[in-house]
């Protein structure tokens, strides 16, 4: 019995956002402190096997922690000595935004899932980057999320964008593009061809590199592949697949279901890999994989869907901080099993 299955109740008995506040907290204390080494030498694999280079960076392991654990940029290197190869922080919008008011995150336990309607809650992006500028960084690549602020009209997204990046970009190591958030109105909208050209344009004009961009589960498929359009044609640096979803599987069984907001964790997992899968048939621009992990199987399921890296949060909610040793040693595992010489090898392999 690990560490965490002690902790779990106790942090399940209290509301999500709370929980979540508390693990911050004590994170946030360790940062830069003995502790945090012990953590990485408990939990952090290195192998030269899961070493990968994706969009010009070097990653030590493919397994990430996705946007929205660490919205303000807090704990980073914490979340990299718990062994992640790589922290998305953010979202981050252009004004600091308090969120949609509360309760705004629901568990639902027997679904293993996440439903959040959080709103970009962050405390914007000049305290931000400044932190970021002012602090060390990880020994990990950082990727700054960015979203659009909650009072901005949709015709001014992409200076919002403009203004956000500008503030972050010396300390980001890559840069993604979130317009497919459910909790901000109107934001899906701008995964439109010529809203899409226009915000992704102005950032690349502006030097943002690596840039990704961030897509929905729900959109349609002609939709993802006119954004794949845009994608090719500004000759971006990733996809990130896929954001949570605002559908409701038949199989949920907790009665937070019925809450709106965006859907994450194991119900997604497997249409998560088929859009991967489906957007790997349709470009060779670098996928992130995220939707549902919480093993090593699933993890490599995305990977030889066609995502070079992947990410996850629901899972490190539901499982703990060692999920990221189990991912990472399970995936040794599994390339030894299909005699693999590396990460990189499998990549796409199911295609």
């Amino acid at each position: 019995m690990g560490p965490y299955s002690l902790t779990k109740p106790i942090l399940f008995s209290l509301p999500p956002e709370t929980a979540h506040r508390t693990v911050h907290t004590g994170l946030r204390a360790v940062q830069d402190t003995p502790v945090a080494d012990l953590l990485r030498r408990r939990y952090a694999v290195t192998n030269p096997r899961l070493e990968t280079t994706v969009f010009g960076l070097e990653f030590p392991n493919p397994v990430g922690v996705a946007a929205g654990f660490d919205k303000n940029a807090e704990i980073p290197r914490t979340l990299e000595a718990l062994g992640f190869g790589h922290v998305e922080i953010g979202g981050v919008t252009a004004e600091r935004q308090p969120g949609n008011p509360r309760p705004r995150m629901f568990r639902l336990p027997e679904d293993e899932a996440l439903i959040n309607r959080m709103g970009f809650n962050n405390e914007g992006a000049d305290r931000i980057g400044r932190r970021l500028d002012s602090e060390p960084q990880p020994d990990v690549p950082l990727g700054v999320n960015i979203g659009k602020s909650k009072s901005t009209p949709l015709e001014d997204a992409a200076d919002d964008y403009l203004y956000t990046y500008e503030r972050v970009a010396d300390a980001g190591d890559y840069f993604a593009v979130n317009v497919s958030s459910p909790n901000t109105p109107g934001l899906r909208s701008l995964q439109n061809r010529e809203a899409l050209e226009e915000i992704l344009g102005t950032l690349k004009e502006a030097g943002a590199r690596p840039l990704l961009v961030k897509l929905s589960p729900d959109l349609p498929r002609p939709a993802i592949e006119d954004a794949l359009a845009v994608v090719e044609d500004l000759d971006l640096d990733g996809v990130i697949a896929t954001n949570t979803t605002t559908s409701r599987p038949d199989s949920l069984e907790n009665p937070n279901k019925a809450e709106t907001g965006g859907l994450s964790g194991k119900p997604i997992e497997g249409e998560a890999t088929d859009l991967i899968r489906f957007i790997a048939e349709r470009t060779d621009t670098p996928i992130v994989g995220v939707g549902g992990i919480s093993d090593a199987e699933g993890a490599y399921e995305k990977i030889r869907a066609g995502a070079s890296i992947v990410q996850l949060y629901t899972g490190l909610v539901f499982e703990g901080p060692a999920i990221t040793r189990a991912i990472n040693r399970g995936l040794l595992e599994l390339l030894d099993r299909d005699g693999f010489d590396s990460i990189e090898d499998a990549v796409g392999v199911d295609l």
